[in-house]
């Protein structure tokens, strides 16, 4: 559940102990690694992932890069904890995510493929809407964000009037309000021109430097190479690859590609 808005000027990780929900609270080291063991997924009969096991640190940016299809979109969902796995686990450090509860969501951001914004209001309002969800101080932190995405001039316009890369920028900041440690996009540049594209892209290498987990979710071997620091390929819901990132990144993509 998501926390009413208060005068918090920050969410602070507190110190270990019990949540009100009576389960542990979260520390900042538990966010030094996130390990996904042998997690599968089936819908039905349907097999989306299959024993998926890797481990990003922090400072990373892990690319889960494969064909549409691959099983990219349900691997973050399982990350997100939106997703449950049908067996394995996924490891915040070195607790399970069923000892961590509803409190491990305000540690991760989340920037799906849908903006999940609401096009009637405007920027201003739609991240105030979302910074007050998370108890934050919502004028400081929303003028901030806006500084970052560029759009300042633009505040107070309906979303309706923007591009898709200004709605994106706005996205991405609203799923970095409450400054999470573990950060997850699902295809990002999809729909942004090249200026677009550069931005969010220096977002993630900041955002990496700062010491969070960033996944991204991609097709396009182009806007991966250069940015992500590993490269986890996925075919079929299997993990057939997970190294750091090289010059041969390229030749083992289209591989995996010719055969999907």
């Amino acid at each position: 559940m998501l926390r009413a808005a208060s005068s918090a000027p920050t969410l602070r990780v507190p110190p270990r102990g019990l949540a009100s929900s009576g389960r542990p609270e979260l520390v900042s080291g538990d966010f030094d690694s996130v390990r996904v063991v042998g997690v599968s997924r089936h819908f039905g009969r349907r097999r989306a992932l299959s024993t998926i096991s890797l481990t990003a640190r922090s400072g990373e940016i892990v690319g889960l890069l494969g064909p549409n299809g691959a099983g990219k979109s349900t691997l973050i969902g399982v990350l997100a904890t939106l997703v449950a796995p049908s067996s394995g686990e996924v490891r915040y450090g070195d607790r399970p995510v069923r000892e961590l509860g509803p409190e491990l969501r305000h540690h991760i951001g989340l920037l799906a493929h849908e903006l999940h914004l609401y096009p009637e209001l405007s920027a201003r309002q739609n991240l105030t809407f979302f910074a007050g969800l998370y108890g934050l101080d919502r004028q400081e932190i929303v003028d901030r964000a806006l500084e970052r995405a560029g759009i300042v001039d633009r505040a107070d316009d309906p979303l309706s009037n923007f591009s898709r890369g200004m709605r994106q920028r706005v996205a991405l900041e609203r799923a970095l309000l409450h400054r999470p440690r573990l950060v997850l996009f699902d295809e990002p540049f999809t729909g942004l021109d090249d200026q677009a594209v550069g931005l969010v892209a220096d977002r993630l290498r900041v955002l990496a430097a700062d010491g969070c987990i960033v996944f991204m979710a991609t097709h396009d071997l182009d806007l991966a190479d250069g940015l992500v620091t590993r490269v986890a390929l996925v075919r079929s819901g299997k993990l057939v690859s997970d190294e750091p990132a090289d010059a041969d990144l390229r030749a083992r993509y289209r591989e995996l590609v010719r055969q999907a």
